[in-house]
């Protein structure tokens, strides 16, 4: 019976054709999953200590991308990075493993370029989720005690996300803007040797005469 069912469901699934924008969805995410290295994160315990590890084949590869995650070659804001998130998403002495790395995610998807970028990704993310907790508990309320004061968290995460959002906006747009003069520049540059204009204007019309 059992072989009988999957047979029946890989008839139906072969029969399904795909729509053009399924298609182009499909498209869309084979080349955004070529173009960005996630990493993951294992929780193991060895006796009485708990260690976070990259969740990759290769260590040396592992930690690369925890560094590119961050945009910091430097192990030492890595490494901090690393106890607060694993602290924002740890009960006691139960780190949530699958928490850990969605916020991981989180930040790798806003592509920090620096530490600056980095510690506001980090924050977005804590503050992110904060607000969907706190969303839960509002939906869950029963009192209007608990409508008021979830209600009124809630509110102010996603304001305090927003702020986040335009800082982080800014933030990039300074170091754009620097990138943008720095080119004008160098396109106006006068040279301080030479003939001007007017030299070379008055040499051709004295070689025409």
């Amino acid at each position: 019976m059992k072989a009988k069912n999957s047979n029946a469901k890989a008839d139906k699934e072969a029969l399904y054709k795909m729509s053009e924008a399924e298609r182009a969805a499909i498209g869309k995410c084979l080349l955004r999953s070529e173009s960005t290295a996630p990493v993951r994160f294992k929780i193991a315990k060895n006796q009485n200590a708990v260690e976070i590890e990259p969740d990759h084949p290769d260590a040396v590869v592992g930690h690369a991308l925890t560094m590119n995650t961050f945009g910091s070659t430097d192990r030492e804001f890595c490494a901090g990075m690393m106890r607060q998130l694993v602290n924002a998403n740890a009960t006691g002495e139960k780190i949530d493993e699958g928490g850990l790395n969605y916020m991981v995610s989180i930040i790798n998807g806003i592509e920090p370029r620096d530490q600056v970028e980095a510690m506001l990704a980090a924050q977005m993310a804590a503050v992110h989720v904060a607000s969907m907790n706190f969303a839960r508990r509002l939906e869950r309320a029963t009192t209007s005690h608990e409508l008021d004061g979830y209600d009124r968290a809630f509110n102010k995460l996603t304001r305090t996300f927003t702020t986040q959002m335009e800082a982080l906006k800014r933030y990039r747009g300074r170091g754009e803007q620097k990138i943008t003069n720095a080119a004008v520049a160098r396109t106006n540059v006068i040279p301080l040797a030479g003939v001007d204009d007017s030299e070379k204007r008055a040499a051709a019309a004295g070689g025409r005469r």
